[in-house]
């Protein structure tokens, strides 16, 4: 993994991990729904942000590697899976 995007991940899942027991507080203490509604949507975008990165490392390292080795199916079956993945979200 590209140091400098290990380095995003991590601060950012750090991030992640007090906005989730910010949540667990929220629902604890029986706060307003949409606030609450509110810091999981703030949750979902920082994790959809964490899975940016991890995507960008992997096109950039092992789509890349696969391509420069001849392995041209592989790395077409690596885009696509992912494709598909993001596809799910909608």
């Amino acid at each position: 993994m590209r140091k400098d995007i290990k380095d995003k991940s991590i601060r950012r899942l750090k991030l992640i991990e007090g906005q989730i027991r910010g949540i667990q507080k929220l629902v604890d203490e029986e706060k307003y729904c949409v606030d609450i509604i509110t810091q999981i949507s703030a949750a979902k975008s920082a994790l959809s942000s964490v899975e940016d990165l991890i995507l960008e490392n992997h096109l950039s390292t092992h789509v890349i590697h696969q391509i420069k080795h001849g392995k041209d199916t592989q790395a077409v079956n690596e885009i696509m899976k992912v494709y598909k993945l993001a596809q799910k979200k909608k």
